[in-house]
């Protein structure tokens, strides 16, 4: 009975032998090691996340910032451009009424050569009219005087 037994408790004594290789009698131990070492992981991973995730605000902070600047360089060039726009309006009103005044005062000033013409025109051929006249007179006194 004695090799039955020692048969029998082979199998067991290998299960337990490996079952201890795998295991390792100081699994305690171990554990503990490893939790130790996973809870430093862990802690160096949760620094770098905050490490991060200030760099991140950090720099959604600078982009704010920078947003910022742009819309106020934007608002500061629309109302830049605005003025200029109202400036030109301003001064092509300007220009408009001037180039109005300028034709109405060429109109009038064609008008006005238009009637001095006609003036001068008139005087011109009153002036042959008294011409004429007066070379009738002339030469109805030369032929009275021929005749007498």
């Amino acid at each position: 009975m004695s090799e039955e037994t020692t048969l029998m408790n082979k199998p067991k004594k290998l299960w337990n032998d490996a079952l201890k290789m795998v295991k390792g009698e100081d699994s305690a131990q171990l554990m503990e090691q490893f939790t130790a070492e996973m809870t430093l992981v862990a802690e160096g991973l949760c620094e770098d996340q905050n490490k991060l995730r200030g760099e991140v605000n950090s720099l959604m902070n600078e982009e704010d910032r920078r947003l910022q600047k742009l819309d106020s360089r934007l608002e500061e060039m629309e109302t830049t451009l605005t003025e200029q726009e109202r400036e030109h309006d301003r001064v092509l009103t300007e220009l408009r009424n001037r180039l109005a005044a300028l034709e109405k005062q060429s109109s009038r000033d064609a008008k006005e050569r238009e009637k001095q013409e006609k003036k001068n025109r008139n005087i011109v051929r009153d002036i042959t009219v008294l011409i004429v006249v007066a070379a009738a007179a002339v030469i109805a006194v030369s032929l009275v005087l021929k005749l007498v």
